[in-house]
């Protein structure tokens, strides 16, 4: 990684970005993200070539690509509808990583977006940001600080509006914090949530998670702590949120794209769209 690349969990976003980028590069691309190469080169990682990839992980690696395209546009399109049909005015980006929300999707008037991450993180993202000289298209807050400090605090601060509904977006988080961690989160992102706020949620059952170890590898899944249950929505009902979750596939197909079969008949990676009574 180049000197000031995220390190730790934070690798994992540059992976991410790789996706995106390849994603953006396609002529039938789900969503488009000008900035992910930017973030890649900034990071120094040059990703192999597919060649020098055998069959069996070129095609493992094309599955979560899909996964990661498939849960991108799905959450761009969660929060459009959110803001612009629903007429929230307040996004928070929780464990932001190098999400470009706020410089590539068209927000209508008066959008305030938080983005919610460690100082490493987002140092790294606005060194990238300024060499690109990239405007964002809403108001864009950054609040450096870990997830294990008190963020609701420094949300609270930085102008969010208890009163007012919000959409939030928990992406590929969950994951890499432990079981009291994932609880103290929810609890917290359900006493900021006035009535009618939204969330967009990405999620692995323990079953789909233990297949893809052996895709990312055992450096990325040797961080994976915990996984939520194969029912998402009965667990989201008892934090106040009335939850749909749909299998990634799924969504995949009505996108117009293949879906990468199921392993063993594993739980369905989730995408979940839940609304705050």
């Amino acid at each position: 990684m180049a000197n000031g690349a995220p390190t730790g969990v934070g690798t994992t976003a540059v992976g991410v970005a790789v996706m995106r980028m390849t994603e953006s590069a396609r002529e039938d691309r789900l969503f488009d993200d000008p900035l992910a190469a930017a973030f890649v080169a900034g990071a120094g990682w040059e990703p192999p070539p597919p060649e020098e990839l055998d069959a069996e992980r070129r095609e493992r690696f094309g599955a979560l690509a899909a996964w990661v395209s498939a849960r991108t546009r799905f959450l761009d399109d969660l929060l459009l509808d959110a803001t612009a049909a629903g007429g929230i005015r307040q996004v928070v980006l929780l464990g932001a990583g190098l999400d470009a929300r706020a410089f590539r999707l068209e927000w209508p008037a008066g959008v305030r977006l938080f983005e919610v991450d460690t100082a490493e993180m987002l140092g790294f993202k606005q060194r990238v940001l300024d060499e690109q000289q990239a405007q964002a298209s809403c108001e864009r807050v950054t609040i450096a600080i870990d997830l294990r400090e008190d963020w609701p605090a420094a949300l609270r601060t930085a102008g969010l509006d208890l009163e007012a509904p919000v959409a939030w977006v928990i992406e590929g988080l969950l994951v890499y914090l432990d079981e009291d961690s994932v609880d103290r989160l929810m609890r917290h992102v359900g006493a900021l949530s006035a009535p009618g706020s939204r969330l967009g949620i990405t999620a692995s059952s323990s079953g789909s998670c233990d297949a893809w170890r052996s895709t990312v590898g055992e450096q990325v899944s040797a961080m994976w702590i915990s996984a939520l249950p194969d029912e998402p929505e009965p667990w989201l009902a008892g934090y106040g949120w009335a939850a749909r979750a749909l299998d990634a596939r799924d969504k995949l197909v009505a996108y117009g794209r293949r879906a990468p079969p199921r392993d063993n008949g594993r739980a369905p990676t989730w995408l979940i769209d839940a609304v705050r009574a």
